[in-house]
């Protein structure tokens, strides 16, 4: 397994949709096992603007696929996003470089 760093940044507007669709996110995201660390970016005034997620996947497609099939991003909330393979070297999440 390989890990991913993914951003999602919301379109203009989106919070109203992105209250209705976080039941569901939520439960996409704890109840597959692939979210290792997830959690809301925050504008200046502490909405919600965003969305970052550590996950685990096979490669780069089962990455995408799974991103692509989050609640978040069927419903269309993300103007922009990010998936890049990412090596965690500092914190509890950490594993030795190869």
């Amino acid at each position: 397994m390989a890990i991913f760093h993914f951003t999602g940044m919301d379109r203009a507007g989106g919070l109203a949709l992105r209250v209705q669709v976080r039941p569901e996110h939520l439960a996409y995201a704890n109840g597959g096992g692939h979210v290792r660390l997830g959690g809301a970016l925050l504008d200046t005034e502490g909405h919600p603007c965003g969305s970052v997620m550590v996950i685990e996947a096979d490669d780069l497609a089962h990455a995408q696929r799974l991103m692509a099939n989050d609640p978040y991003a069927v419903a269309g909330l993300f103007q922009t996003t990010t998936l890049f393979p990412w090596r965690i070297a500092i914190g509890g999440l950490a594993e030795p470089a190869p």
